[in-house]
């Protein structure tokens, strides 16, 4: 089994395909196997690298929850990258993922091609902080006492897993079967370490505006607590762009793999052809009357 090895911690991961890489990183309920729509249709031309975070079987599940933080999750990515021997790569993450491919963008900058941002929000909102915190320590306590394949039952069933298990309901039992197999110690630390005590997205906003990499935001019209921080991402980073998926909750890659892949299909061919640009800021320019001020008024 490959692994990388990453401050404290030996990652597992797998390559499949050719060509200009894509590393995937998965979210808290997910693990290196809930890529599969994403790595089978893209491997065909790009390189995909998916692994397991640590507290992740096959990945270590360090005993130190010092060994468990947001900035150690995103330099976990550009330990597997080294592994890999890739220097630059599109970083696609979803949630957990998500934030740690946003962090990605900020702490290593020059090794990102892009970044896709999915489902990246929860706990965000400053007014939601400290439930926010609570609630990771419940779930965290929770799965110390009853273990994952009963907090899987409970966790699949959330309410923004709803449009997931109506739509595909085979595929939500493998979700689920997935997330009772991971491990109830890694969870309660991952939990603990990295999500309950992660920064607010509204306290990066001078690291965000100044990030270069060409970054596409992708939500699920029905996840709620990501639309908002969604739109804020857009704002504030120069080279993004938003794409809301209809009808659809925070499991987006599994609920809809076909229009995820589509967009992120589209979005690689744009930023590897030179054409995802920043957006034109206009000051102090009125919406209906922005032409006519760019033109002089002729």
């Amino acid at each position: 089994m490959p692994h990388a090895s990453a401050n404290g911690a030996n990652l597992y991961y797998e390559e499949a395909g050719r060509g200009i890489p894509i590393v995937f990183v998965h979210e808290f309920a997910g693990d290196y196997r809930s890529w599969e729509p994403q790595v089978r249709y893209f491997s065909r031309r790009y390189r995909c690298v998916t692994f397991n975070a640590r507290g992740y079987p096959p990945s270590d599940v360090p005993a130190d929850q010092a060994l468990y933080s947001q900035a150690i999750a995103t330099d976990d990515i550009a330990a597997v990258m080294d592994a890999c021997g890739i220097d630059k790569s599109h970083v696609v993450g979803i949630s957990m993922g998500g934030f740690a491919a946003l962090h990605f963008g900020i702490r290593h900058p020059d090794r990102a091609l892009s970044l896709t941002v999915a489902a990246c929000g929860y706990g965000a909102a400053y007014e939601d902080r400290d439930q926010y915190a609570d609630d990771s320590e419940t779930l965290a306590r929770e799965y110390e006492k009853i273990g994952s394949v009963k907090m899987a039952e409970m966790y699949a069933d959330g309410a923004f897993r709803q449009q997931f298990k109506i739509k595909d309901m085979r595929g939500w039992e493998e979700f689920r079967t997935q997330l009772g197999e991971h491990s109830a110690e890694g969870a309660a630390l991952t939990m603990r370490g990295v999500q309950k005590i992660r920064p607010s997205l509204y306290d990066l906003e001078d690291d965000l505006k100044r990030m270069k990499a060409p970054t596409l935001i992708v939500n699920g019209d029905e996840d709620d607590w990501c639309l908002e921080p969604g739109l804020y991402l857009k704002r504030v980073i120069p080279a993004s762009g938003l794409y809301v998926v209809p009808k659809t909750g925070h499991t987006i890659n599994l609920e809809e793999p076909a229009l995820f892949n589509q967009a992120l299909g589209s979005f690689f061919d744009s930023v590897e052809a030179g054409f995802w640009a920043e957006k034109t800021e206009y000051a102090d320019a009125s919406a209906l009357l922005s032409g006519l001020q760019e033109s002089g008024g002729e």
